[in-house]
C-alpha cells in the first residue's frame, strides 16, 4: 500500500524527517505520534502528494483517502449538499445526475438509441452499488455523528466541525486501499468515537493515522511511529505498550550513556595524568586521547526528559460587572433557523459552557458574539472596558504566507522581544518567529491563536474547541493556565476534561438558549453534544 525509502522532509527551512524508510501494508493499523510541531502533520502531507520532500522516495499502490486536520471546501461547488459530496468519493454523485439526465431524454424522445443509453448507464450504476449507496452513504454519516436532516444541505451552510466530518465520510464510504487520517476524532462525539474505532479495527487496507486520541490508538492500532528529533523509531503493538517499551528504551539508554560518560572522564582523567610525564606515558596518554575520541564518536545520548508545558495568562484589564449581555438572537442560512431567541448575559469573571449536539449552533453563536458573523435577529452589547478575544475552531485568522511574528503584531503593540518570548512559551522559539504561518501543524495553530489571545489583553475569551490537536501536556497546561485565569469565558468544547478544571459557572443550552447553572450532571453530557 505504501513503501518509503530514505524520506527527509523540511518545514519551514526545518528538518523534521530525516532519511526514515518504513511500509505500510494491507491490514498493517499504524500510529504517527510525537509531540506538537514535530513534523507529524507535514509527514503525512508528503506521504499524501501535497506537499514534496526533500529527499527519498515514496510508493503507493491503489485507491488513497486523505483526511487534512482542515478539509477545505473551496473549489466545491457552492451547491453541492453533504450527502453529494459522500457519494462523490465513488463518484456516484456524477452518476446519478448523468442517469437522471437520461431517463429525462427517454420521456422526451423515447428513441431506440436514447432507451439504450439509459439501460447501458442504469446496468453500470447498478453494479457499481449505485442503488444501495445513498443509505450506505448515509448510514457511514450517522455514525460519525452527522445529523440526517444535515445531509441534504449545502456544504457551505455546514459548520467547520460538520464538513470535517462530512469529509471523513466520503473518505470511508470511498472504500480506499490506504487512509492517511490526521486527527481523525476532532469534532466527534464519545458515540462517534467508538464507532470510527470499530470500523478502522475492521478495516482491512493499510491505515496510517496522526491521532492524540488516546483510546483511539489503543483501540485501531497494532503499530506505533515515533517521530522526535528528525528520526523514527517503530514500535509493535498498541499505544499503550508503545508507552510501557519506550519507557523501559529510555531508561536502558539512559543507562548506557552514564556508564559511557563515566568511562570517557576516568579515560580522560588518566590520559591527563599522563600528558606531562614520561615520553612512554605520553604515548599511552595520546592512544587514550584516541580511545576517548572514538567513544565520544559512538556515545548515545541520553533521553531528554520530557519538558513539562506551562502556559500563563497575563491579569485581564479592568472592566465593570456586566461582561456581555445577549437578546433574542436568532440565525439562519437560508432555511429554517439554526437557532432563534437565545438570550443571556455574561458577568466579570463568570465562565459560561455553551452545549449543544453537532449543528445546533454553537459556533454560529461564538461568531456572533466575536463580530465574524450577524445574527439575523438579535442583540449582542458589551459591557463598560469589554475587551473580547476570540479563539476560531478552524483558525480562520492564521494566514499562510505570513510569518508567526507577523501575525503577533496584529495583537498587540509590545515590542517583537517580548512577543517573541510569549511565542517561546506556547512551544514556538527562536526563528519559528519567523516561519510561514501556513506551514505550522494544526497544534502550533491553536497554540499562536492562544499565543495571540494572551498577547491581545483581553478580559471576555470566545473559545471553540481551544483544546483541538493538542497534544496531552500542552492540552493540560492550557486547562491549568485558563482554570487560574479570572476573567470572563465563553466557551464551546468537546472536551469533557477540560470542562472539568474549568468548573463553568452557567450553561446554555442550544438551540433553544435554555440557561441553567453548572452541575457535575452535566459533565457526560460535554463529550455527547
Amino acid at each position: 500500500m505504501l513503501q518509503v525509502k530514505e524520506l527527509s522532509v523540511e518545514v519551514g527551512g526545518r528538518v523534521v524527517l530525516d532519511e526514515a524508510s518504513f511500509a505500510v501494508r494491507a491490514g498493517d493499523k499504524a500510529g504517527l505520534v510525537g509531540r506538537n510541531g514535530v513534523g507529524k502533520t507535514s509527514l503525512l502531507k508528503v506521504l499524501a502528494g501535497e506537499l514534496p520532500s526533500v529527499h527519498g522516495t515514496v510508493l503507493r499502490r491503489g485507491a488513497l483517502g486523505y483526511l487534512p486536520q482542515d478539509p477545505k471546501v473551496t473549489g466545491i461547488d457552492p451547491g453541492r449538499t453533504a450527502i453529494g459530496h459522500i457519494l462523490s468519493g465513488r463518484s456516484l454523485d456524477e452518476a446519478i445526475v448523468r442517469l437522471e439526465k437520461l431517463r429525462l431524454a427517454v420521456e422526451e424522445r423515447p428513441s431506440p438509441t436514447n432507451v439504450a443509453k439509459f439501460s447501458r448507464a442504469e446496468e453500470a450504476f447498478r453494479d457499481a452499488g449505485g442503488y444501495a449507496a445513498e443509505s450506505e452513504a448515509r448510514r457511514i454519516a450517522a455514525g460519525v455523528g452527522v445529523q440526517p436532516d444535515r445531509l441534504d444541505l449545502p456544504l457551505r451552510v455546514l459548520s467547520g466541525g460538520e464538513r470535517r466530518r462530512i469529509e471523513l465520510s466520503r473518505i470511508l464510504f470511498a472504500g480506499s486501499d490506504l487512509l492517511l487520517l490526521d486527527e481523525p476524532t476532532n469534532h466527534l462525539d464519545t458515540d462517534a468515537k467508538t464507532w470510527l474505532m470499530k470500523f478502522l479495527a475492521s478495516y482491512r487496507g493499510g491505515l496510517l493515522v496522526v491521532s492524540h486520541d488516546l483510546n483511539l490508538l489503543d483501540a485501531s492500532i497494532t503499530r506505533v511511529l515515533h517521530l522526535d528529533d528528525a528520526g523514527m523509531v517503530e514500535y509493535k503493538g498498541t499505544y499503550s505498550e508503545y508507552r510501557r517499551a519506550r519507557k523501559a528504551d529510555e531508561q536502558r539508554k539512559t543507562r548506557l550513556a552514564t556508564r559511557q560518560q563515566a568511562e570517557i572522564r576516568r579515560l580522560k582523567t588518566l590520559a591527563d595524568s599522563m600528558r606531562h610525564q614520561t615520553e612512554k606515558r605520553a604515548r599511552i596518554a595520546h592512544a587514550l586521547d584516541t580511545r576517548v575520541e572514538r567513544l565520544r564518536h559512538e556515545a548515545v545520548d541520553a533521553p531528554k526528559k520530557e519538558r513539562r508545558v506551562g502556559f500563563r495568562f497575563p491579569k485581564p484589564p479592568h472592566c465593570g460587572n456586566l461582561v456581555l449581555r445577549v437578546s433574542g438572537l436568532a440565525k439562519g442560512y437560508g432555511g429554517p433557523p439554526v437557532f432563534e431567541d437565545v438570550t443571556f448575559g455574561v458577568e466579570k469573571s463568570e465562565r459560561v459552557l455553551v452545549m449543544g449536539l453537532n449543528g445546533a449552533g454553537k459556533t454560529s453563536l461564538l461568531r456572533i458574539l466575536a463580530g465574524e458573523s450577524e445574527a439575523d435577529t438579535g442583540r449582542v452589547r458589551f459591557g463598560t472596558g469589554v475587551s473580547a478575544g476570540y479563539f476560531a475552531q478552524e483558525h480562520e485568522g492564521i494566514e499562510p504566507g505570513v510569518e508567526v511574528l507577523a501575525h503577533m503584531r496584529r495583537s498587540s503593540i509590545e515590542p517583537d522581544q517580548t512577543l517573541r518570548a510569549l511565542l517561546g512559551m506556547f512551544g514556538l522559539p527562536g526563528e519559528r518567529a519567523f516561519q510561514d504561518a501556513g506551514t505550522l501543524s494544526g497544534g502550533e495553530k491553536t497554540k499562536l491563536a492562544l499565543a495571540q489571545l494572551v498577547a491581545g489583553a483581553h478580559n471576555l475569551l470566545l473559545l471553540d474547541e481551544p483544546t483541538n490537536n493538542l497534544d496531552p501536556p500542552s492540552r493540560d497546561a492550557i486547562a491549568r493556565a485558563l482554570s487560574a485565569w479570572p476573567g470572563s469565558m465563553v466557551i464551546v468544547t468537546h472536551d469533557r476534561d477540560f470542562v472539568q478544571a474549568l468548573e463553568p459557572d452557567r450553561v446554555v443550552m442550544m438551540p433553544d438558549g435554555t440557561v441553567d447553572f453548572w452541575s457535575a450532571d452535566y459533565l457526560d453530557l460535554v463529550s455527547l453534544a
